[in-house]
């Protein structure tokens, strides 16, 4: 199985890191979020439902430890030629097995940089390593330390993110076609899912949000479904994911005629959306992104429907979430710059009536702005 990105950019990232590790006085970091892995090594498993970490020492040294069901795994899908095996038992403790590998690289004494955001560290996992490490070592928090990295794309992975959005826009062609009256909700999804597949796509890190009549306010996937109605309201948020990196789309289809609120909902979801995209060029915030969102959803009288957040980078992610970091908030400071890819929504969701409207696109900083990446356009589509 080849890897998805040259060694040579592979490396190049590692050094990055461990560029920062030396200059933080860390003697290594440990890795704990799948998408660090990919990232670094090309790594790709889901045995992150499980106990794994990566070492990657300030002098660029790769140790993986994990289960022997991701050792084929490792070999084939990424340059890390030190894997370490742990083995399951009733009295496992993997966080002796990480400081032996701690105490082989010299670690002794040292500081280490630790992803301690991860979801295969839970609580019972981290107490492993911690008991393990902390009479040894010293530690601190490094989650964001990679995150920063891979905020930034390379050339090779913006192509992958446009084949993600190629992906997006065929999921919504689909559901703009079959989202008419008396249509379940499970063809709707099926067709979405069907064409992002049969275009050559992967599974995305989240599952898809699908949601009709008083379920549309809800902005979370959730089990059980319905059949679209004569005069309906169809809430969608969905993605195209290819080689893991994704574009996210978010609409909401209509049956039967409009109303008049939810005409005025939607043009005022459009235009927060463009506010935001005017607002998203280098230099800016993703605090200045929300400001924007905020502002023109309170101009136009639906500030009481808006939600305290509109979105958030997107890259390679795995599952439970493609949300990545950073989120767009109120007064997050984190500059904008060249090269990031940001998922934008516009969510208005009016319990009294029980109206649901959202519109949302993916875009790329450029230079001096962003560009969009989808074709679809944000008409709003009535059946």
């Amino acid at each position: 199985m080849p890897l998805h990105f040259i060694e040579a950019e592979l490396a190049g990232r590692r050094e990055k890191v461990a560029s920062e590790l030396r200059q933080r006085g860390l003697a290594a970091l440990l890795i704990f979020r799948q998408e660090s892995m990919y990232y670094l090594t090309g790594y790709d498993t889901t045995g992150y439902s499980q106990f794994q970490c990566l070492y990657l020492g300030a002098d660029g040294r790769l140790i993986l430890l994990t289960r022997s069901a991701d050792l084929r795994q490792a070999r084939l899908t990424s340059v890390i030629d030190d894997i370490r095996i742990w083995v399951d038992s009733a009295d496992s403790n993997p966080g002796e097995d990480l400081w032996q590998i701690l105490e082989e690289q010299s670690c002794t004494g040292q500081r280490l940089g630790i992803e301690l955001d991860a979801w295969c560290l839970t609580g019972a996992r981290w107490d492993y390593v911690r008991a393990a490490i902390e009479d040894h070592c010293d530690y601190e928090d490094c989650s964001e330390l990679v995150s920063r990295f891979r905020l930034v794309k390379s050339d090779a992975e913006i192509e992958y993110v446009r084949r993600a959005a190629a992906l997006a826009d065929d999921a919504l062609a689909a559901a703009q076609q079959l989202a008419k009256a008396g249509t379940p909700e499970q063809d709707v999804l099926a067709g979405m899912q069907s064409a992002v597949f049969q275009g050559g796509g992967d599974y995305a890190a989240s599952r898809f949000i699908i949601g009709s009549g008083e379920n549309a306010l809800m902005v979370r996937n959730f089990t059980g479904y319905r059949t679209l109605e004569a005069s309906d309201q169809l809430q969608l948020e969905f993605g195209g994911a290819y080689r893991h990196y994704h574009s996210c789309l978010m609409r909401t289809i209509l049956t039967g005629e409009p109303s008049d609120q939810q005409i005025a909902m939607h043009a005022a979801c459009c235009d927060a959306l463009q506010a935001c995209k005017d607002s998203a060029r280098p230099g800016s915030t993703f605090g200045d992104i929300f400001a924007a969102h905020a502002d023109s959803l309170d101009r136009s009288g639906f500030g009481e429907h808006r939600l305290n957040a509109c979105g958030y980078s997107l890259g390679a992610l795995y599952p439970p979430t493609w949300m990545d970091w950073p989120m767009i908030f109120r007064d997050n400071p984190v500059v904008v710059q060249p090269n990031m890819v940001i998922f934008m929504h516009m969510v208005l969701l009016d319990w009294e009536r029980k109206l649901s409207m959202a519109v949302g696109d993916t875009v790329l900083v450029t230079a001096d702005g962003c560009e969009t990446l989808t074709r679809m356009g944000t008409d709003l589509t009535v059946n």
